[in-house]
C-alpha cells in the first residue's frame, strides 16, 4: 500500500450559507475532536495550524474550530495500459469520523439515500445536456436516463446514469472528499454565463454529502464511471466507508456513472423491488428523466406545475390531483401559480369535491408538498400553509429554499415566511376569483369547505380581512339556501342603516320565532341567520367589516338603535295607545317586587323599550357558545355551568305581565311562580337554560292552579 502525505489544504472555505448548513448538521463534539486530533499530533503548533492540515471539503469556521476540506495526496501514475493497478487511498482519522456521521447520522430515514443518489444521477444528465446545448465536444452513446437493477439473490442495488461521468481528479475530489459539491461549483461556473444561469436552476446537489447517504445501507459501494470528454479512461472507485478508498483504471466503462451497493444484512428490505418504486414515486417521481427499475419505467407522471397552464387539459389536472392526494373525487378547482420575484415558485394547487373531516374522519394534514427541483423535500409540509389551509392539495416547488444538510428539513427564516405569505395570498385572492366567476358553484364550496374559511378567520390575523370576503351567510331576507357574502350585505344596506347585524341560532325556524328577531323584522331590516357552533367566534374575532361593526342582535349592543325604533313606533301610535297598559308607577312596582323573587342570577328588572310580543326576555347574558366553551375547560360538556347574573326585560303591553301585577297581591305564592317561570321561558328563548326539565314540577303546579280557578 502507497502511503501519501497530507497535503496542505486550500485556504478558501465554503460559502456562509453552506457552513451554517453544515453546523446544523454535524455536532459540535464531533467538529471539536476532529480539532483536537489534529492539534495533538501537530505537537507544538497552534490549534489552528492544525486545522490548515486538516483535508476537509473547504468547510467554514464551524461551532468549536476551523473545520477545512481535506483529500488524500495525488497518489503514483499508474500501470499503463490495461486496468490500472488498484491505488489504497486512506481517509484520516477525523475524516472517519466525519463520514460516520454523514452516514449514519445526518438523515432520519434510511429510505432517502434513493432520493440522494438519483439526485446525483439527475444532475450528472443535467449537466451532459448542457455540454450538448452549448455545442461542447462531448461524448453522448446512450439517451438520457437513470437505471435502477435491484439483485435480491447477490444483495446489491445498481444506480446507472447515462449522465456526464467524472475523471480521476474528479472522483477524488467529489467522493474522496467530503462535503465537496460538483454540482455546486458546477452551479456557480454556470451562473456567470447569461447564456446557462437559467440551466442552473435545474441543478439539485448543493452540499456534497448525499452519495454517502448510501452507506446507510451499504457496507461496501463501487462506483464504474466514465467522463464524457472525449478520450476519457474509466475508472473504478471503491469502498467500505470505513477507512480508505481504491482507485484504479479499468475497461469497458461507459460513459456515465454506475454506483453498485452491497446491501447490508439489516437492509434487505430494500431489495424489494415494489418497495424501492414507492421510494422513487414518493421523493423522485418529477425528475426530468426516465427512471426505470429492472426495465420497467417508474416516474410515469409529469411535473405539471412546469408547464405552461393552458397546456394542461382537465384530464391532466384530474389524474395529477389523485396521484397528489391519493384521493378519487375530481378537483373543484385548479391553480398553476408560477413567480419569479421575489422568490422563485412553481406550483400546482388543488382544491378536492369532498372534505374528509366532515365525512367523520381525524384532522387532515396538510395537503400541500414541498418540492426543490422537481425534488420532494417535505410530503404535507406544515410550515408551508397556514393550518387552515390545510384542505388545499398540491406542491409547491422553490429553488430559493434555505434547506439543512440532509434537505429533509426547512431552516425557519424570513424566506419560509415570505414563502408562506406569498402562496396564501394568491391562494385566498383565487377563492375569491372563483366566488365571483360562478357564485353558484362557489356556494357548493363554501357549504363543504365553509369551516375552514371560518377558522381561517379565527386564526390568521394577517389575512382576516380578506379571508372575511369568502364567507357566506343566510339571511332572514332570502329562502334558507340562498347564500350571500359580506359584501353583498354591506351593498343592500340602507343609508340609515350603520351596522351589520347576525343572530347565532341553533338553526333557522329558532331564528326567525325568536323575540330578539321581531323588532328586526317589524322594520325590515335584513339580519345574518347562522347556525354552526363556530359563528359566534368568527364574527367576534371579526368584529367589523369594511368599517361597519358586526352586531348580535340579542346582545347590549343592540340597545340604542331598539330604543330609536320604539321612539318612534310610540309617537306615531301616541293616540291608540292602550288604556289597559300597566302605568309607569305600576310597572316600577312590578319590577322592584320581581327582582328579589328572581334571586342572584338576575342584576336588573326593567321595562323594556323594543317592540315584542312576548312578556319577557333576558339581556346582557354569556351567549350559548362562551357557555359550550366554559364547559370544555371544565372539562365535561353535560357538566351544568352555573348562569352568569343577566338583566331581564318586561312587556307592560303583554296579559301575562298585566295579569302577574294583579295576581301579586291576590296570590302571591302563585305570583312568584310565574315570574320564575317567565325568567325559565326568557332563559330557553334566548338558549342559555342547560336544563328545562327542572321547571318541569313548578310548571304543572302553575297549571294545576289555571285549572283550578
Amino acid at each position: 500500500m502507497s502511503q501519501f502525505a497530507i497535503r496542505s489544504v486550500n485556504s478558501r472555505f465554503l460559502s456562509k450559507s453552506i457552513a451554517r448548513r453544515l453546523t446544523t448538521a454535524l455536532p459540535a463534539p464531533a467538529i471539536i475532536a476532529a480539532s483536537a486530533a489534529a492539534a495533538q499530533r501537530a505537537g507544538a503548533r497552534s490549534v489552528s495550524t492544525a486545522a490548515s492540515s486538516m483535508h476537509l471539503a473547504r468547510a467554514g469556521s464551524l461551532a468549536a474550530g476551523q473545520l477545512r476540506a481535506y483529500s488524500t495526496e495525488q497518489p503514483a501514475a499508474t500501470a499503463a495500459g490495461g486496468a490500472g493497478a488498484a491505488e489504497k487511498h486512506e481517509f484520516k482519522a477525523e475524516t472517519k469520523k466525519l463520514l460516520h456521521i454523514v452516514a449514519h447520522s445526518l438523515y432520519s430515514q434510511r429510505e432517502v439515500f434513493v432520493r440522494e443518489l438519483i439526485s446525483n444521477s439527475s444532475d450528472a444528465l443535467e449537466k451532459l445536456r448542457h455540454l450538448q446545448a452549448t455545442s461542447q465536444d462531448v461524448s453522448a452513446e446512450r439517451p438520457l436516463e437513470i437505471n435502477i437493477t435491484v439483485d435480491a439473490d447477490k444483495k446489491t442495488i445498481t444506480f446507472c446514469d447515462s449522465g456526464v461521468g467524472m475523471t480521476a481528479e474528479e472522483l477524488k475530489e467529489n467522493l474522496g472528499t467530503i462535503a465537496r459539491s460538483g454540482s455546486k461549483a458546477y452551479i456557480e461556473k454556470m451562473k456567470d454565463s447569461d447564456d446557462t444561469k437559467d440551466m442552473a436552476n435545474t441543478i439539485v446537489g448543493q452540499f456534497g454529502v448525499g452519495f454517502y447517504s448510501a452507506f446507510m445501507v451499504g457496507d461496501k459501494i463501487t462506483v464504474y464511471t466514465r467522463s464524457a470528454t472525449p478520450g476519457s479512461e474509466g475508472y473504478c472507485w471503491e469502498s467500505d466507508g470505513l477507512g480508505s478508498y481504491t482507485l484504479q483504471k479499468s475497461e469497458g466503462i461507459d460513459v456515465g456513472t454506475k454506483i453498485v451497493i452491497s446491501v447490508k444484512e439489516d437492509a434487505d428490505e430494500f431489495l424489494d423491488k415494489s418497495k424501492l418504486e414507492t421510494i422513487i414515486k414518493k421523493y423522485s417521481n418529477f425528475v426530468g428523466f426516465p427512471i426505470t427499475v429492472n426495465g420497467e419505467k417508474v416516474n410515469t407522471v409529469d411535473a405539471l406545475w412546469t408547464k405552461d397552464k393552458n397546456s394542461i387539459s382537465d384530464e391532466d389536472h384530474a389524474n395529477f390531483y389523485r396521484f397528489v392526494s391519493r384521493a378519487w373525487d375530481e378537483p373543484a378547482y385548479h391553480l398553476v401559480y408560477k413567480a419569479d420575484g421575489p422568490l422563485s415558485i412553481r406550483s400546482i394547487l388543488y382544491v378536492p369535491t369532498k372534505n374528509p373531516e366532515a365525512l367523520g374522519f381525524d384532522r387532515i394534514k396538510p395537503g400541500v408538498s414541498l418540492y426543490s427541483r422537481k425534488v420532494l423535500i417535505m410530503p404535507n409540509a406544515e410550515n408551508l400553509l397556514p393550518e387552515w389551509l390545510r384542505f388545499i392539495q398540491g406542491v409547491v416547488d422553490s429553488e430559493d429554499l434555505p434547506l439543512n444538510l440532509s434537505r429533509e428539513l426547512l431552516q425557519n427564516g424570513p424566506i419560509i415566511m415570505r414563502l408562506k405569505s406569498i402562496i396564501t395570498s394568491r391562494i385566498i385572492k383565487w377563492l375569491q376569483e372563483e366566488s365571483r366567476k360562478d357564485p353558484a358553484k362557489y356556494k357548493e364550496f363554501f357549504k363543504t369547505f365553509g369551516i375552514f374559511i371560518k377558522e381561517g378567520v379565527c386564526q390568521d390575523a394577517s389575512n382576516q380581512a380578506e379571508i372575511a370576503k369568502l364567507l357566506r351567510f343566510e339571511t332572514s331576507a332570502n329562502d334558507a339556501d340562498e347564500l350571500i357574502s359580506l359584501n353583498e350585505y354591506v351593498e343592500a344596506m340602507p343609508s340609515d342603516q350603520e351596522h351589520i347585524y347576525y343572530f347565532c341560532t341553533p338553526n333557522r325556524q329558532f331564528g326567525l320565532e325568536s323575540p330578539y328577531y321581531e323588532p328586526f323584522k317589524k322594520h325590515g331590516t335584513n339580519v345574518l341567520m347562522l347556525h354552526h357552533p363556530l359563528d359566534e367566534f368568527v364574527m367576534g374575532r371579526l368584529s367589523n367589516f369594511e368599517g361597519k361593526r358586526l352586531i348580535s342582535i340579542d346582545s347590549k349592543d343592540v340597545a340604542q338603535v331598539l330604543k330609536k325604533w320604539n321612539d318612534a313606533d310610540q309617537a306615531e301610535s301616541a293616540s291608540d295607545a292602550s288604556a289597559a297598559s300597566l302605568t309607569i308607577d305600576q310597572a316600577n312596582e312590578l319590577t322592584s317586587w320581581m327582582l328579589p323573587v328572581l334571586g342572584m342570577h338576575v342584576k336588573e328588572v326593567k321595562v323594556s323599550e323594543r317592540y315584542m310580543s312576548y312578556p319577557a326576555i333576558v339581556t346582557d347574558f354569556d351567549s350559548p357558545a362562551v357557555r359550550r366553551m366554559m364547559k370544555m375547560m371544565a372539562g365535561d360538556s353535560k357538566q351544568s355551568i352555573p348562569l352568569s347574573p343577566c338583566n331581564v326585560e318586561i312587556n307592560v303591553n303583554d296579559p301575562v305581565i298585566k295579569g302577574l301585577y294583579s295576581l301579586k297581591t291576590s296570590d302571591e305564592d302563585l305570583a312568584r311562580k310565574v315570574a320564575q317561570q317567565l325568567f325559565d321561558n326568557a332563559l330557553i328563548a334566548a338558549g342559555i337554560m342547560d336544563d328545562p326539565r327542572t321547571m318541569i314540577k313548578r310548571l304543572n303546579e302553575i297549571l294545576a292552579s289555571a285549572v283550578q280557578k
